[in-house]
């Protein structure tokens, strides 16, 4: 059961809500971009492109910088800031959508994608601050379960908006929401003092911060599973309309049930993994959900039985916050404070680099491999992934230990 100290903390409280309005304004600009482009261009595919290519490249470019920044400024700063900024880059785009630039929208997205490098993992450093070590699992794990309410939601809210209401007054919402989300971060408990100025320079640190990983075999053994999870997804996140029409037989508009299955699996994976927090180490949860992930993606790809396929299917989606959580959590249990952002602009881009490599050439080996094959792949991912997370279960790290490490959670 959750404790009420949990739900009575500023930052659980603040973060959750801004997680709220930063979903609602991603999906409604998201979805809102993405139909207004579509319809504007007569769906050109370059122009349709170009939207991921604003979303995912800052990931690349940006993650580790903004992770070394965060390391330096103040995290709650940092995250209001960066909202009101988002906010403002929204705003520019609509004045440029009143005159006629309608190419500016591109704009939003690649500004907001870029923020958030620096925004997310000021994020990380704060749970790192805020919460005690034993109730990170569970915050993310709520964390999660918002997120997977959106990828059920967000779609529909997004496209509900743009045709009923227009591109302008989407835009105008997704700026309200960034700013609602900067007037909830407020209420976060107030930044520290602000650490001496550094003696050494932005290059210094970004150097550093790489050493800090390499020389740490529990972080090389998490980007092996963070990259193999990362490929596993991206590989078959795509397939799903070739599971519906070539192996159930099923019409291409069943496709949103197969993928509302997988969307309603993570938010009961979310909540499971909120109440088994307490009770499941964090390598433990991680082995489950790559070992049954791999099992369930295997029946996925085989079965062309339709009862089998969508339960399947939501077994998958239960098993993604397992995999997600826990390499969150541990990522925050074994970073220092000092070393938080850095660690995670360095781990968190091998999962999104994993996805979106497989996701830009799953085409390609969709035209020559069987479905089947390809499942058999993910599946061999995921298994490559529990392998990565053997050695973890060796190293008996004390429970003692994890609360030393985070001494800095208890404020």
């Amino acid at each position: 059961m959750v404790s009420k100290s949990f739900f009575f903390n500023r930052f659980i409280q603040s973060i959750l809500l801004s997680g709220v309005f930063l979903q609602l304004g991603i999906w409604i600009r998201n979805f809102a971009i993405l139909l207004f482009v579509t319809e504007l261009t007569d769906k050109d595919p370059v122009s349709i492109s170009m939207i991921s290519v604003a979303e995912y490249a800052p990931i690349f470019v940006f993650s580790f910088i903004g992770g070394a920044f965060a390391d330096r400024w103040r995290p709650k700063r940092t995250m209001v800031v960066c909202d009101l900024l988002s906010a403002a880059s929204v705003f520019v785009v609509l004045l440029a959508l009143i005159y006629g630039g309608w190419q500016a929208i591109f704009f939003a997205t690649l500004v907001s994608s870029i923020l958030s490098q620096f925004s997310q993992p000021a994020g990380m450093k704060l749970f790192k601050l805020h919460v005690p070590a034993s109730q990170i699992q569970m915050g993310m794990s709520m964390y999660q379960t918002i997120q997977a309410v959106f990828m059920i939601l967000g779609p529909m809210l997004g496209t509900l908006v743009f045709f009923r209401f227009g591109i302008q007054t989407a835009i105008i919402i997704v700026g309200i929401c960034f700013l609602l989300s900067a007037v909830v971060l407020t209420g976060l408990p107030k930044d520290g003092e602000a650490h001496p100025a550094q003696p050494t320079g932005i290059t210094q640190d970004l150097k550093s911060g790489l050493h800090y990983v390499m020389g740490n075999k529990i972080f090389l053994y998490m980007a092996s599973f963070f990259l193999a999870a990362g490929l596993a997804l991206g590989l078959i996140n795509p397939l799903g309309i070739y599971v519906v029409t070539e192996h159930l037989g099923l019409k291409a508009e069943q496709l949103q049930w197969f993928t509302a299955m997988n969307g309603a699996g993570m938010i009961l994976g979310g909540m499971l993994v909120m109440g088994l927090s307490k009770r499941m180490p964090p390598r433990v949860m991680l082995m489950i959900g790559f070992v049954c992930s791999s099992a369930a993606v295997a029946v996925v790809g085989t079965t062309s039985v339709t009862g089998i396929a969508f339960a399947a299917q939501f077994a998958a989606g239960l098993l993604v916050p397992f995999i997600h959580i826990a390499c969150q959590t541990m990522m925050m249990s074994h970073a220092e404070e000092g070393y938080v952002g850095r660690v995670t602009g360095i781990l968190s881009p091998l999962f999104t680099g994993g996805m979106v490599l497989t996701m830009s050439i799953v085409g390609v080996l969709k035209a020559s491999l069987p479905l089947t094959v390809l499942y058999a792949i993910a599946a061999a991912l995921f298994i490559a992934g529990a392998i990565g997370v053997l050695p973890l279960l060796r190293h008996k790290q004390p429970t003692h230990s994890v609360a030393t490490h985070a001494a800095g959670f208890h404020h």
